[in-house]
């Protein structure tokens, strides 16, 4: 077991002559006030419209996610608002009540002293005053989150708290909460088991993933660790541990509550970069055991890291997750540097664990809450047919938003009645560009889904930028689906109810407009039905008459 290293002490007066270049005015480490949000443009073609991306800047993981009592969603995020590249790591912040339409707020959090960094962590609301700090509210916000020292080749976890729900906060005074004089400790995780606080926090380079226990989110015990499982590649990061719900995989009826580990790695990921794996098992408390020795990973493109769950979800309901929609490989490198920004957010996913054929325990995904941003009048096609092959083809090009959101399915499969290649496919065209993004199922074989954006041009030359990617799915025997949203520069597929899920960013010359769907040598009772939904902007309201979104100016 990994020991925490000394007391702290030596640390702080690191801490203290560092402190002496600097202080913690924003000021000191940021040009932009830490009253007014940023600035963005949304309007550029490769921006999305219904993922969260950040107003200008680069943006990678998402942090200190939370509900409050008000309903509404808090995201933060690793935010570097003074350039397109990774670095200068702020707290950015946005608001939402349905995971869709955000309000930029004002920076959250600023680098306490000149070269530090406020890298990834997390935010719990404390209604009951178990820190001391709110002895007169109930809507009190805590986050814990990790300070880098880029000149003291030092990570301390620190804590500060909100009066107002989350939008403002104070340094707490007695930082840092957890020392062990370590250059790699980072990403804390809190979430509340029983009547304690339960920290997840990575020591990247040892492969250890401690957990500690605190009773008021300031004085913390490491309890254990869980150490080297699963993929290690070159170092763990951004852990999460969350009791999740069950479910029949061919009833949808729930089950028993088991518990789940996330952890991210990169670089070192099976395709290169970066990647999530998670684990299943039982927490009680102070230590989590495993189910079993299988190590899987949450999505089988090459897009989605650093998820973390929202905090203040039942225990009994879907837990909801974003990630960060990019790979430590390329993001530094992204077109989008063209229209000020860099980085997306995944969509906001409902996940369940569920016992699935032949495969076993696995985490199901599915996209939440769609709907929140289909347009009035929304559906674009709803078309059936009963044949081995049949076919659509849709024109979305009339959308301002280029954003659609689609489901496919197949039932009555017979599968001793298919044809030599049963297939169910589809495509994502731009008529001026001729560019394309494509994917699809093979029903026999090896039963592999898979995806396609050697098509689009953007990042074509980039030797790193793999452009084909597949999942085995061995699906019940008489149905089988994909669902998905396609919006302007990223594709989200959910398989076979959200069995597989992968995230593929694509950049194009011009937007994919135009979507074909086939099938081929399926049984001739087979039934295919292809819906397909038109998606709003979720910015374009919050737009001036220049294009900029200025965001919420007002705290709540």
């Amino acid at each position: 077991m990994k020991s925490i290293i000394g007391s702290g002490i030596a640390s702080f007066s690191l801490l203290a002559s560092a402190q002496q270049t600097g202080n913690f005015s924003p000021t000191a480490t940021s040009p932009f006030p830490a009253n007014a949000p940023v600035p963005g443009n949304y309007t550029g073609g490769l921006r999305p419209q219904v993922h969260f991306s950040p107003p200008q800047g680069f943006m990678n993981d998402p942090n200190g996610m939370f509900v409050g009592k008000d309903g509404v969603y808090h995201l933060y995020y690793q935010f570097n608002p003074s350039a397109v590249v990774a670095g200068n790591q702020h707290w950015g912040h946005a608001t939402s009540k349905d995971l869709y339409h955000w309000d930029n707020q004002p920076i959250a959090l600023y680098p306490p002293v000149k070269n530090s960094g406020v890298f990834s962590g997390s935010a719990v609301t404390d209604p009951n005053n178990t820190s001391g700090f709110f002895p007169d509210q109930d809507n009190g916000v805590v986050a814990i989150f990790t300070v880098n020292y880029g000149d003291l080749g030092l990570q301390t976890q620190d804590i500060a708290y909100s009066f107002d729900g989350g939008y403002t906060f104070e340094w707490y005074e007695g930082n840092p909460i957890i020392d062990t004089n370590s250059a790699n400790f980072r990403d804390p995780k809190v979430s509340r088991y029983g009547d304690e606080w339960v920290m997840v926090v990575t020591w990247s380079q040892d492969f250890v993933i401690g957990i500690f226990t605190s009773p008021d989110l300031k004085n913390w015990t490491h309890t254990s660790n869980f150490t080297e499982h699963g993929l290690l590649g070159a170092q763990y990061e951004c852990p999460n541990l969350v009791s999740i719900p069950t479910r029949d995989y061919d009833t949808g009826e729930p089950g028993e509550n088991l518990d789940l580990l996330t952890i991210s790695l990169n670089p070192g990921a099976p395709l290169g970069g970066s990647v999530t794996e998670y684990f299943i098992g039982n927490f009680n408390g102070t230590h989590f055991n495993t189910i079993d020795a299988a190590t899987r990973l949450n999505d089988f493109a090459k897009d989605n890291y650093a998820g973390q769950f929202f905090y203040g979800i039942p225990a009994d309901q879907p837990q909801i997750d974003i990630a960060w929609a990019s790979n430590w490989q390329y993001t530094n490198r992204v077109p989008t540097a063209d229209e000020g920004w860099r980085s997306i957010m995944s969509l906001p996913r409902s996940n369940y664990l569920t016992n699935a054929t032949r495969i076993g325990w696995t985490l199901a995904t599915e996209p939440h809450n769609v709907a929140a941003v289909h347009q009035s009048n929304a559906t674009l096609a709803a078309r059936q047919w009963t044949a081995s092959n049949g076919s659509l083809l849709l024109d979305f090009a009339h959308l301002d938003s280029h954003a659609v959101h689609f489901s496919i399915a197949a039932a009555n499969l017979n599968n001793t009645a298919f044809g030599p290649n049963p297939t169910l496919n589809f495509t994502f065209t731009s008529p001026i560009s001729g560019e394309f993004v494509r994917a699809g199922f093979q029903f026999a074989g090896d039963n592999a889904f898979w995806l396609d954006r050697s098509g689009t041009h953007g990042m074509a030359a980039d030797p790193l930028w793999t452009d084909k990617f597949s999942a085995v799915d061995i699906y019940n025997s008489t149905h089988w689906n994909v669902e998905g949203v396609l919006d302007r520069s990223v594709l989200e597929v959910f398989v076979d109810r959200g069995v597989h899920a992968a995230t593929m960013l694509y950049y194009p010359d011009a937007p994919l407009t135009v979507l074909s769907v086939a099938s081929g040598d399926l049984s001739e009772e087979a039934e295919v039905e292809v819906k397909v939904w038109g998606l709003e902007s979720a910015w374009a309201a919050k737009e001036g008459g220049d294009g900029v979104v200025r965001g919420n100016v007002t705290m709540s």
